[in-house]
């Protein structure tokens, strides 16, 4: 959402000293402060919540912070869904409950700065008011993060109970997808599902509200987490965008691993270089990962790290620095490249626009022969419980991954091919018995 906002003007509210926030976010780019929601008067009035330095901040400011909390703990995991509660309460008798954070399920009790409304105090839930989404001041710190069911209750103060609960077999917390029934004047829920309505106020209000950029759907959420790239991982480098799906890199080798790894099952992923680009598409383990050197693609160029790389030129880099073997099957124009990863037999395929590679050292048919054109994984320092990633490395380009929500960038995948299952939208057919990672293939399918 990096420059794209969700905003409304408010009307008269249920209660302006006591409502409930509630969202299911997943973290793109640690370390940045990035605004969630706010009730914003003017620059020096509102009520925001954001991340500061990774920390969750909820604040009441009224020309000077009235109310203002930052938890200690930092929220930096890219590959995890947070659900976030935060409660305003400023009529409750005790003092520490008028502004209350809750983390999947559970009440953040640390913070950095700890301080509390005055009984009474008016918040800026109020008539010409506007509801912001993503955005600070409504022209700054935008969100560039991944949002899912986001549902704002004027009127009461809730436990996170009300948004979610936990999972009696896993201990999980875990989503309620519907509306809560009665959201107050102001209130409003969008679950963020109808790919052609994003902005969509499901609640009984049906709110109308203007989004200002352009809103990117994901089939990644917190019923079924897809992998994305991490930014966490090193050598890193470029520029991560587009919900960690797009990296743009300038000089050296960067790249672009997937937040989840396997050790089991089949699975299936497209990737995108730019025009011109040196690029390398492959799996690596990732226990080693984040022990590479700077100028190491991650896929099949750095010692000592089993890994598998198809490098643009026509050659196959395994667990090596050095020249690799020829493979003869060249990508230097816009394709895309398709990963067939079969950790039960531990092989691993690659095709260009849909075309597998075969034995005869060429782009064969569209028919995926299970066998041909394999690439083993039995290599380097590999043992069976080590996980394997899916991803691509690059030097000066522009990569880009769809792990199965029907993105390359911005721009929509022309096809719409799922998995098996059903699950995903990839642009070429996916080989029978693989399947789009997630994690309810991962439960149903091993890995």
């Amino acid at each position: 959402m990096a420059s794209t906002k969700i905003t409304r003007t408010l009307g008269t509210p249920t209660d302006n000293k006591k409502w409930t926030w509630s969202t299911w976010i997943k973290r793109c780019n640690p370390g940045t402060d990035e605004y969630v929601f706010e009730l914003n008067e003017d620059s020096s009035h509102y009520n925001s919540i954001n991340f500061n330095s990774d920390r969750i901040e909820f604040n009441d400011n009224n020309g000077g912070y009235l109310g203002r909390k930052i938890t200690t703990r930092k929220f930096r995991d890219c590959g995890a869904w947070y659900h976030i509660v935060c409660v305003y309460d400023s009529d409750n008798v005790t003092a520490d409950d008028r502004m209350m954070i809750y983390v999947n399920g559970v009440r953040e009790t640390a913070f950095d700065t700890d301080t509390d409304p005055t009984s009474g105090a008016v918040s800026f839930n109020a008539s010409g008011n506007t509801c912001s989404i993503g955005v600070h001041n409504t022209s700054s710190n935008y969100m560039n993060s991944d949002v899912s069911h986001m549902q704002f209750v004027d009127g009461a103060a809730l436990a996170p109970t009300a948004f979610g609960s936990v999972d009696a077999t896993s201990g999980i917390w875990k989503i309620k997808t519907t509306c809560y029934a009665t959201p107050g004047n102001n209130g409003f829920c969008m679950k963020f599902e109808d790919r052609t309505n994003l902005d969509l106020d499901s609640s009984s209000n049906a709110h109308t509200f203007t989004t200002t950029g352009t809103l990117t759907a994901t089939y990644d959420n917190p019923s079924n987490n897809f992998p994305t790239g991490n930014p966490l991982y090193k050598p890193i480098g470029g520029a991560f965008s587009n919900g960690n799906n797009t990296n743009v890199g300038a000089g050296n080798w960067f790249t672009m691993a997937s937040t989840m790894g396997v050790n089991a099952g089949k699975w299936y992923a497209e990737f995108k270089p730019s025009t011109g680009s040196v690029a390398m598409v492959g799996v690596c383990g990732d226990y080693r990962i984040n022990e590479q050197a700077a100028a190491d693609a991650g896929f099949g160029s750095n010692t000592g790290n089993p890994s598998i790389g198809f490098f643009y030129g026509g050659q196959v880099y395994v667990n090596t620095s050095g020249p690799g073997s020829a493979f003869s099957r060249t990508y230097t124009t816009v394709v895309i490249i398709s990963l067939a990863l079969d950790m039960d037999n531990r092989n691993v395929y690659v095709a260009k626009d849909g075309e597998w590679a075969t034995g005869s050292g060429a782009w064969g048919s569209t028919t995926f022969d299970a066998g041909v054109g394999a690439q083993t994984l039995d290599v380097g320092n590999y043992a069976s419980a080590d996980n394997w990633l899916m991803g691509c490395g690059g030097n000066s380009t522009t990569l880009q991954a769809n792990w199965g929500n029907g993105y390359f960038g911005t721009t929509a995948v022309s096809s719409t091919n799922a998995d098996g299952a059903g699950i995903g939208s990839f642009e070429f057919p996916v080989p029978t018995g693989f399947y789009a990672l997630c994690t309810k293939n991962i439960k149903a399918y091993g890995g």
